[in-house]
């Protein structure tokens, strides 16, 4: 049923749920994996033009890491990317290239609680994505399932 699986992720704790689900799905299915981090050039084009290169570094280097830590946690191998551009039009268009079956991610990302039932960049990739899309919501401490639940 699900042959390849992509995360997005933006390296946020909104994430962490979201990677944990995927990789768990992928193993059901025996899925490929993939895990792609998309710098934001809305955010560098609206930073000052005198840190935009340090931004660009910044971002590329934490999304370097967040993929880093999607290979650890994982128990098969993940194809990592990291993109450039407008997030919601790269995840689309990367789901389209590896011919995904499902993306996984987060509804809430780096900017917050700004959207009143998934963030703007998750709420755009339902509407917009090729493929089916699992949203997972980060559990408040309160409503995280017992160690023997998991």
């Amino acid at each position: 049923m699900f042959d390849t699986v992509v995360i997005a992720t933006d390296g946020s704790e909104s994430a962490e749920r979201s990677i944990t689900v995927a990789l768990d799905l992928a193993t059901q299915f025996d899925a490929s994996v993939h895990a792609l981090y998309v710098v934001d050039t809305g955010d560098i084009d609206g930073s000052p033009e005198s840190v935009r290169d340090e931004m660009e570094t910044a971002l590329t280097e934490a999304g370097e890491e967040a993929l880093a830590a999607i290979e650890e946690q994982s128990d098969r191998e993940v194809t990592t990317a990291v993109r450039e551009g407008q997030p919601t039009a790269e995840i689309c268009k990367y789901v389209g290239e590896v011919d995904a079956d499902v993306l996984a991610t987060g509804t809430r990302g780096r900017h917050g609680e700004h959207s009143f039932l998934l963030g703007s960049v998750a709420e755009a990739v339902v509407r917009r994505c090729p493929v089916p899309v699992l949203t997972v919501r980060q559990l408040d401490a309160s409503e995280e399932p017992a160690p023997e639940a998991r």
